[in-house]
């Protein structure tokens, strides 16, 4: 079970150019996108910390994106 909606997953994948999508690729790819989001999300926070911020900014988040790639 994830945090993420599966609905939206689905339509992700679909808009993506599947035809139909299983409820098991919709779960993986949830789980796998919270794992993601989970690293990038803590480098941020470290990356505001470095910065003597409390608040995480976009910035902070598009600059973790690309270290955890």
């Amino acid at each position: 079970m994830t945090d993420i909606p599966l609905a939206p997953i689905g339509r992700i994948v679909k808009k993506s150019g599947a035809e139909r999508v299983s409820s098991d690729a919709n779960e993986e790819l949830a789980k796998l996108m919270e794992q993601y989001a989970s690293r990038i999300a803590k480098e941020a926070i470290k990356l505001a910390g470095h910065a003597g911020r409390k608040t995480v900014k976009a910035t902070d988040v598009r600059m973790a994106a690309e270290s955890v790639k």
